[in-house]
């Protein structure tokens, strides 16, 4: 059996809407692409890698249109998310007026492939992050997949960083020999790091405990993962890697499980 757990990150929502809002037909179409992407930084014969990907984007997302919401109707929260994010790209320390208005203009001054990432991220980390019925049922879902699965390697990107972070923080019994996190905000302060449960521990985090080793992969260029490296922040990452992946897919998936740096950790595990 394949003895890997995935567990994606933001802007999924189209996987569940092109299955006919099925999750587990969501879940096998990303299974496939990322044993495609994963054989990219692994080689040799092809070969079903991963056992599952826990799919919880329908969880954050209201059942609407896959088109996004003009930014004059973003949520509250959501602006806030985004006010914060900026302040971690040092851009946004001079801005005193109303979010909404911080917005369009942070809108504005990013790039093409910045602010259509920013429409992405914020919503669904504001919701993950200050709804705590929907946070519940995230962190639940990807519990209870590592429990069933009992994968040796779980490999977490983006968003999923927290939420797997969380999981296995509310789930000490569940034991994973790897935990690798990709593109992960999970030290993003203001945004995530001070959000996180458990709180944090005289300003740290700290592995989780059933995990026996955590490696970190950041693009330097990957605007979701500041700081790109964690160690800064917690406690119990075994080990770092500052990696160039793409100056435009700096945080896709594709990218980070295709990357040689991956494929060196996850190896001793697939033998």
């Amino acid at each position: 059996m394949p003895g890997i757990v995935g567990v994606h990150g933001i802007g999924k929502y189209d996987y569940y809407l092109r299955a006919g809002r099925s999750v587990p037909g969501a879940e096998a179409a990303m299974r496939r692409k990322w044993d495609r992407y994963l054989h990219a930084a692994l080689g040799g014969e092809a070969k079903p890698y991963f056992a599952e990907i826990a799919y919880y984007s329908h969880l954050l997302n209201d059942g609407g249109d896959l088109d996004a919401a003009p930014k004059e109707a973003m949520e509250a929260q959501a602006h806030q998310v985004l006010a914060e994010w900026a302040k971690n790209l040092g851009i946004g320390e001079h801005v005193t007026g109303a979010l909404k208005s911080f917005t369009g203009w942070l809108l504005d001054k990013l790039d093409e492939r910045s602010a259509a990432f920013a429409k992405l991220f914020a919503p669904e980390v504001a919701t993950y992050l200050t709804d705590q019925g929907r946070r519940e049922k995230c962190r639940g879902l990807v519990a209870d997949v590592i429990r069933r699965r009992r994968p040796r390697v779980v490999i977490a990107h983006s968003l999923g960083s927290v939420v797997t972070y969380e999981a296995l923080w509310a789930c000490p019994d569940i034991g994973v020999d790897l935990l690798v996190t990709l593109g992960s905000p999970l030290g993003m302060r203001n945004v995530v790091f001070e959000r996180l449960l458990p709180a944090l521990v005289n300003g740290r985090g700290e592995r989780p405990p059933g995990v026996r080793r955590w490696v970190n992969i950041a693009d330097k260029d990957d605007i979701a993962a500041i700081p790109p490296e964690l160690a800064g922040c917690f406690t119990g990452v075994d080990a770092e890697e500052l990696v160039n992946l793409d100056w435009i897919d700096f945080h896709t998936a594709e990218k980070y499980l295709g990357c040689p740096a991956l494929g060196a950790h996850l190896r001793p595990f697939l033998a």
